[in-house]
């Protein structure tokens, strides 16, 4: 669940264990889905924020393990604070957003979004997932592949180029990935796979 990247010289955790976290998500209803999840994961201190004005000032006593922000904050853009708090060294950071459209991707991509989650899923499958890390043992190390690339923010298409894939062979990778971990939401995934030390 994350901008999954470290950069040099930052003392950064290669698994998550038992973290904090700050949510800077308006809407109640996936603000509190979103907590249930990372607590589920191991989180031990989760913060709220309803707006960019208030995840910045909280953000001000330093950087947590990760930060997740809705793209679309009442007084301005989730996004754009992501690429505030990578620059402060925050360096897990996740976007969520329900928009798919490209347009507001690449926007993203170039305010210095490096994980772009759409929440949209398949019906039946929520954000606290089934499976959980039991699963995790069973990946193969070419799921594992895919998963490192999803969790640094690639999209299926990039991934298969750099894994020499086409995006369906990733596209099916992932679809056996869901069913191992019980959960077909890409942040579930990664934070999964990221608790249980299998990625970074």
């Amino acid at each position: 669940m994350t901008a999954l990247v470290e950069r040099p010289g930052m003392a950064v955790p290669s698994r998550l264990g038992r973290f904090a976290a700050l949510v800077a998500v308006a809407d109640p209803a996936v603000r509190e889905s979103v907590t249930r999840t990372l607590r589920m994961l191991g989180a031990v201190n989760v913060e709220h924020a309803t707006s960019v004005a208030q995840a910045r000032a909280m953000a001000r006593t330093g950087p947590r393990a990760l930060f997740i922000a809705d793209a679309g904050l009442p007084d301005g853009s989730g996004a754009q604070l992501v690429s505030e708090l990578r620059a402060a060294g925050w360096n897990r950071c996740v976007v969520l957003s329900s928009n798919a459209d490209p347009f507001a991707v690449r926007g993203a991509v170039a305010a210095g979004v490096r994980c772009y989650l759409v929440t949209t899923r398949p019906e039946g499958v929520g954000f606290e997932g089934r499976g959980g890390e039991a699963g995790v043992d069973s990946l193969s190390e070419r799921e594992v592949e895919v998963l490192q690339h999803v969790a640094d923010g690639r999209s299926n298409k990039d991934t298969g180029a750099l894994l020499g894939l086409s995006a369906l062979t990733v596209k099916s990778h992932l679809a056996r990935i869901a069913r191992k971990l019980g959960t077909g939401d890409r942040a579930e995934m990664v934070a999964i796979t990221l608790r249980a030390g299998v990625i970074q």
